[in-house]
């Protein structure tokens, strides 16, 4: 049976985690309570094992390290997802989340960055950079977000309204994703895109599966996720993840298409400080 929760414009009110040791602080433990605080009455009447949230163990100095392939061609390269902080943002303390991959097909050199400071209290975006380029395009993004007043401001002089007091973006979604109950067949409508056009963010868990990679094998849970972006998918485009099957939900492999390039897939190649629990190293 499937079972769509809600989660987007309630978000943490009453739940604002108390900051402390900083250093300390599980980046996602601020996520798994909106998860839980957010819940539709579908995801309420579900069993406790289905509705419980992942307690993940992602802290600064997680670094994830990746292989990066092309459809008929092979690998190409390398990228990384990695944590870093805390960072102060406009007095505020805050994760920085980096992702990045440099790679080469035939002549072509492509360049993917994004880089996300989340709030660790409040679980909000602050600053969203994203820095792209191929033979045939570029794209630079600076984004600076104001959640208490929900809105946004582009560095190119965009701007706009934004549909939830815990704004996020492309990058910072990910690690949402990493803290959601995910029980097979269970679908998400999320309204969190710092962007009102670029809602909603649908996902849907579609099964599970055993994976290997050059970090080894795992077993993991299928998920899709639905983005509308009109300038990379002239409209909505599909990503797909394969999440390590344990507490920690590490993305193993990340399956998506690219102008140009075409279809890309990211396997895990190793995860710093361990690997992620269950893995079977090669």
């Amino acid at each position: 049976m499937t079972r769509t929760d809600t989660i987007g414009r309630c978000g943490l009110a009453g739940r604002r985690t108390t900051l402390g040791a900083t250093h300390a602080l599980a980046l996602p433990v601020w996520l798994a309570l909106a998860a839980a605080a957010s819940a539709s009455p579908a995801q309420e009447a579900a069993p406790d094992s289905a509705r419980e949230p992942v307690a993940l163990h992602v802290t600064p100095g997680e670094r994830l390290t990746y292989v990066v392939r092309v459809a008929r061609l092979g690998t190409v390269g390398r990228g990384s997802m990695v944590v870093e902080g805390p960072v102060d943002v406009r007095g505020t303390p805050t994760y920085r989340l980096h992702f990045a991959f440099r790679t080469r097909v035939g002549p072509v050199r492509v360049v993917n960055e994004s880089e996300s400071w989340l709030d660790v209290a409040s679980g909000a975006v602050l600053r969203f950079r994203k820095h792209e380029r191929s033979p045939l395009s570029k794209h630079d993004e600076a984004v600076e977000l104001y959640p208490a007043e929900r809105r946004w401001e582009g560095a190119d002089g965009r701007g706009g309204a934004s549909p939830s007091a815990q704004p996020m973006d492309e990058l910072s979604f990910i690690y949402l994703l990493r803290t959601l109950p995910l029980a097979v067949d269970s679908t998400y409508r999320l309204e969190r895109h710092f962007d009102a056009a670029r809602n909603p963010v649908l996902i849907r868990v579609l099964g599970r599966d055993t994976l290997t990679t050059p970090a080894g094998r795992f077993p993991t849970i299928v998920v899709e996720m639905r983005v509308t972006d009109p300038r990379r998918y002239r409209g909505q485009g599909t990503l797909r993840f394969h999440l390590s099957d344990d507490a920690r939900r590490v993305p193993v492999r990340m399956e998506s298409t690219m102008p140009i390039v075409g279809a890309v897939t990211l396997e895990l190649e190793s995860r710093a400080p361990e690997l992620a629990a269950g893995a079977t190293p090669r």
